[in-house]
């Protein structure tokens, strides 16, 4: 294990960097550090989340987790290294994915779990209870909008309390900011950073040239994912395309008239996917059958879900993928 930096003072965030994830870690860091506190915020994702705590996690006073769902494979492993961190320094554990039937939760962390909501209105929530001040609200509600949560009974509350319009321009230009941002974490740092002040999306320039840019972006890609989906019996898919992977899926969705949409981006020898599903299809318990039949990551939300496959597994995934949306199928016929 490699301990990064050697700081009692030291609060860690691991947070997702899509809209949910980054105005999750703003509001953490925003509360912490107030409290006097370096915060330190690590980007991260399911399947790599044990890797990364084994790696930045060090002495510290606290380690908060937010908007990061549990990898079927390693959730075990996961919960062990956490167990053993909690008895060094605090661990708040947050999210709204749904989780396994049974997860081995130490009782020596905090664990907020609903999936209710977004992970930036349950982070909200717990902090707001702490003392963080209610003006951050508006940052829980970009993320919200951006995870489209944006329907839940906290969410339209605060709306009334904000002028909806601008609270909707300011969730805009921080999604599509993010979106042209990919895997610049850096750049996604200074954004948690300029959000934790509580200031507006829209005052940071560099933020707002890249959400402009990538509206160009997403109607390049629009008709690139018309033109270039694979329909594969009710799924569809496209491979490699030239923007974000979570609308693409659901462009080939719609173009490919799928039951289930799959944007893919090759790394090497491996597949990473999105994935984007009609109502009534639950991609989330799909994709965690498949997980333990393949050994496999995936899951997510019912409708909006990732896993990651070698290529030489893609078409093997796609057969088991196909024929467990036909038994979600009939299963739903026969309710």
């Amino acid at each position: 294990m490699i301990f990064i930096g050697v700081n009692l003072s030291r609060w860690i965030v691991f947070t997702h960097g899509d809209s949910d994830g980054v105005a999750s870690g703003a509001l953490i860091k925003a509360y912490y550090a107030k409290q006097g506190y370096d915060v330190q915020v690590v980007f991260t994702h399911p399947a790599g989340l044990l890797s990364d705590l084994k790696e930045f996690v060090g002495d510290c006073v606290g380690l908060s987790i937010t908007d990061i769902a549990l990898n079927e494979v390693h959730v075990n492993e996961i919960m062990s290294l956490l167990k053993e961190i909690s008895s060094r320094c605090e661990v708040v554990y947050i999210d709204h994915h749904p989780v396994l039937d049974e997860i081995p939760v130490p009782t020596t962390i905090t664990w907020i779990h609903n999936t209710c909501c977004s992970a930036s209105e349950l982070t909200y929530g717990y902090l707001s209870k702490k003392g963080l001040n209610e003006e951050y609200s508006r940052i829980a509600l970009y993320g919200a909008i951006g995870d489209y949560l944006d329907e839940t009974p906290w969410v339209k509350y605060q709306l009334n309390r904000w002028d909806k319009r601008a609270i909707y321009l300011e969730a805009g230009v921080l999604i599509q900011g993010l979106e042209g941002s990919r895997r610049d974490y850096d750049f996604k740092r200074k954004v948690v950073d300029h959000l934790a002040l509580n200031l507006l999306p829209s005052t940071m320039k560099e933020l707002v040239d890249r959400s402009l840019k990538q509206a160009v972006e997403d109607e390049n890609l629009r008709s690139w994912v018309k033109q270039n989906t694979v329909k594969h019996g009710s799924i569809a898919y496209v491979v490699n395309p030239p923007g974000s992977v979570g609308k693409a899926a659901n462009y080939a969705r719609i173009y490919g008239e799928a039951k289930i949409g799959i944007a893919i981006e090759e790394r090497k020898d491996i597949f990473i996917m999105s994935l984007r599903a009609d109502q009534g299809v639950d991609l989330n318990k799909i994709l965690r059958k498949i997980s333990k039949k393949l050994g496999i990551s995936g899951g997510g939300h019912p409708s909006a879900a990732g896993a990651r496959v070698r290529r030489d597994e893609f078409s093997v995934f796609l057969e088991e993928l196909g024929a467990e949306l036909l038994n979600s199928t009939r299963d739903l016929s026969t309710t």
